[in-house]
């Protein structure tokens, strides 16, 4: 299967999918080394876990190189390795006092004479299918807490970024006794993972995701599924514009917007809009690509080159419409596929770059004239993922984020769920299924609870369920 480089648009790379059978060994290898992995104990599997830190941080150069391939952006990929490692660091840091925390002795309950005992059981083998955007991070977001709770873990990334794969292996197999398999391989790949784990963790389109969910269902598999957003940004009558444009911009335009948690819709107080677009428009076209010079510019390439024709559809989509773009609005061939900042007027609900999941640098703003309805459009829509709010004050902002329908809600910020993950969060609506990604519950979920009562005193005896100790009506 060849690859394409986002940065050249040359198919330079080439990868061999694994077949069904290929695949099921691994698996079965990484079965036959959990038990050994679960016995380190939390506090021997942290060691471990800065190991792989430290042989990651080790082997950092050829890592960088092939993100940078993958990607076509330098700076992200130094902060993609920088955040792993921190994630292994914190993670073994965190999981011992954590899994100490959720175990349970000798707890009286209801009976007496009886207690309970609660211990952590991890899921053997944790599946995980990861998307292209970041996938390094977005490949060990997972793996990560599962390894630590116990758990061996497979991983297969998306085809489109599976550069990073081989330098990622490396540094396991540095380190020798983490079992960690990351694989390459494509949709149907995927698929055959499945029935192979014992839970699954997902990060991706809802299309897929919705796939995933009923493989998993059919497998009784537990899937916890990160899925996709079209998340708001609520700009109050009370907020300083210039800020948040300057909010607006970068939460929106990071990463080339290519970033579940980008905001898409832009909601300005009516008062508020021409001072917000005149701050807004000279910003957008100020930010830079980095073509030629990777070293350079502010945003990269489109990574997937699909992505940019669907964007450029809803664009067009828009004008046909009577949108009109402001800047930006076209793509740009220089081998790869680059988009600059665009800023869109004159929007409207029925507008696919309204409704649907962009996933680029694109800005479109529609006033309001009461926060009534600017609640109802943001809660309007499929996803419910994130959102933000901007105003004079956090109060303000607060009594606002609180009547939005999302996971998770900035304020006075935008998109500082693509920065931070120390709270648990549910995504709404088809943003998502099952346990949170963030905060401790990012670890829990790959433990299952076991729990034993024990009899102390004297069992119940059958006569004291006997149906001649009723009394008669």
């Amino acid at each position: 299967m060849k690859v394409r480089n986002p940065r050249t648009g040359a198919f330079d790379h080439a990868i061999a999918p694994l077949d069904g059978a290929a695949l099921a060994a691994i698996a079965a290898g990484l079965r036959a080394r959990q038990p050994a992995w679960e016995a380190l104990g939390p506090e021997g599997r942290a060691g471990r876990l800065v190991a792989l830190a430290d042989a990651i941080e080790a082997g950092r150069p050829a890592l960088q190189a092939a993100l940078e391939a993958d990607t076509g952006r330098r700076a992200l990929s130094a902060r993609e390795i920088d955040t792993v490692t921190a994630s292994l660091r914190r993670w073994a840091a965190r999981a011992p006092a954590l899994i100490a925390e959720a175990a349970v002795r000798d707890r009286p309950g209801a009976m007496p004479g009886v207690t309970h005992s609660v211990s952590l059981v991890p899921y053997p083998l944790v599946g995980v299918i990861s998307p292209w955007n970041f996938p390094l991070l977005l490949g060990l977001a997972d793996a990560v807490p599962a390894l630590a709770a116990g758990c061996a873990v497979l991983v297969k990334p998306s085809e489109v970024t599976p550069r990073f794969i081989r330098p990622l292996m490396a540094a396991v197999e540095a380190v020798g006794d983490v079992p960690l398999a990351v694989v390459e391989g494509d949709g149907a790949t995927g698929a055959a993972l499945v029935p192979l784990v014992d839970f699954l963790a997902f990060t991706g389109s809802v299309a897929t995701g919705r796939r995933v969910a009923e493989a998993a269902a059919r497998a009784f598999v537990p899937a916890s599924l990160e899925l996709g957003g079209k998340d708001p940004l609520l700009v109050l009558a009370s907020a300083d514009p210039e800020r948040a444009a300057a909010i607006a911009l970068s939460a929106s335009c990071r990463a080339t917007g290519q970033a579940c948690q980008s905001i898409e819709r832009i909601l300005v107080a009516r008062p508020l809009l021409e001072p917000f677009l005149a701050a807004l428009v000279p910003a957008a076209e100020a930010v830079t690509l980095n073509w030629p010079d990777i070293d350079s510019g502010d945003l990269g390439p489109f990574i997937f080159a699909k992505q940019a024709e669907i964007v450029a559809a809803q664009i067009a989509d828009a004008v046909a419409k009577g949108a009109r773009v402001l800047t930006g609005g076209r793509i740009e061939d220089h081998g790869g596929l680059w988009l600059r900042p665009t800023v869109i007027v004159d929007v409207t609900p029925d507008m696919a770059v309204w409704r649907e999941e962009t996933f680029g640098p694109v800005m479109p703003v529609m006033p309001f004239d009461t926060e009534e309805e600017a609640v109802a459009l943001a809660n309007a829509g499929d996803y419910g993922l994130s959102a933000a709010v901007v105003a004079g004050s956090l109060a303000e902002a607060e009594a606002v984020g609180r009547r939005l329908e999302a996971g998770a809600v900035s304020l006075n910020d935008g998109a500082l769920t693509s920065l931070l993950a120390d709270a648990p969060k549910t995504n709404f609506r088809l943003s998502g299924l099952g346990p949170s990604r963030a905060g401790d519950e990012g670890l829990l979920r790959f433990l299952r609870r076991r729990v034993l009562y024990a009899q102390g005193g004297t069992p119940l005896p059958l006569a004291a369920f006997s149906e001649a100790q009723r009394t008669p009506a």
